[in-house]
């Protein structure tokens, strides 16, 4: 959980959850017991805000935890209460998003799906603009923010302890001109670096896959260690979801191998890139010059 307090917080949460299970205990009799409301003992065990430390030792004495434990458990609070790099750009990572950023940065495994746009971590910082530029109330130094957001999470691919990601991403949205062609021209070329990483697999849904088993973009996030399950994110226009139901984490994850299974496999999905590429830039010759090309390349010169 190194790195991301959110992951840390999330981790509290989910032993403090177990602690009071294991020994049979509501919500309502521990927080008597304590006298505390039972609202602050559930706020405890969903992550929601920051847990002290002293709260956490009186519930291990309480459950009659371990020392050993009950010190971990008390370092997870302590350290939940640090702040993430993306903290320091304010609101232009929302509070709603900020959860998953956090979750991001301790990820071992990143499976995303998107039909609409380029993947956030596969972006380039013109691609990135343009997304965010297309909001009417954001100002040039709100857009800035952004982009420097979404470039720095993708320092994470690089990093020593990089998660792997695989994306599928349906042909629309190679397609999708967002911007001036330069901008899509770069971001092409863009994906094609990214894909070359041994931690990055991305494949290509074409246009005639058939049907397929989902109704939105969504990433399913695994992590290192066995006791923090997986978690799927799904993004909306003013807030998010995350699912931690264990059959509704199961759904999603078999939805995501349909997805890989019907799409392009890597190599095919690189060289579908490399011609939209040529198109793109076949469209920005000059038509004397395109008809010369292609009599070049119909006489192999």
């Amino acid at each position: 959980m190194a790195g991301s307090p959110t992951a840390r917080r999330r981790r509290l949460a989910i032993e403090l959850k177990k602690l009071r299970e294991d020994h049979g205990f509501t919500c309502i009799q521990v927080g008597k017991e304590l006298d505390w409301s039972s609202s602050k003992v559930n706020r405890m065990e969903t992550g929601q805000g920051r847990v002290q430390p002293s709260d956490v030792d009186a519930l291990c004495r309480f459950y009659g935890t371990s020392d050993e434990l009950r010190e971990l458990l008390k370092s997870l609070a302590k350290e939940s209460k640090t702040r993430g790099w993306w903290h320091a750009h304010g609101d232009a990572v929302p509070s709603w998003f900020s959860v998953y950023v956090g979750l991001e940065q301790a990820a071992s495994t990143l499976h995303c799906y998107q039909g609409e746009f380029i993947p956030g971590l596969l972006q380039t910082p013109e691609y990135a603009a343009e997304l965010s530029r297309a909001w009417v109330d954001h100002t040039p130094e709100d857009i800035a923010r952004m982009v420097d957001v979404r470039m720095q999470r993708q320092e994470l691919l690089t990093a020593d302890s990089a998660p792997d990601l695989w994306a599928v991403v349906h042909q629309s949205t190679l397609m999708h001109n967002v911007g001036k062609r330069q901008v899509m021209t770069a971001q092409l070329e863009r994906m094609l670096e990214i894909a070359k990483l041994r931690n990055v697999t991305v494949q290509v849904l074409p246009f005639d896959a058939g049907a397929y088993p989902t109704t939105g973009p969504f990433t399913v996030l695994g992590f290192p260690e066995q006791e923090d399950p997986d978690v799927v994110y799904r993004e909306g226009l003013t807030d998010s979801v995350y699912l931690e139901n264990p059959v509704d984490v199961a759904l999603y994850a078999k939805a995501f191998d349909h997805l890989r299974a019907l799409a392009l496999s890597p190599q095919r999905s690189t060289l579908l890139v490399k011609r939209l590429l040529e198109e793109h830039s076949d469209e920005a010759v000059p038509d004397n010059l395109m008809a010369q090309k292609q009599l070049q390349q119909r006489h192999g010169w």
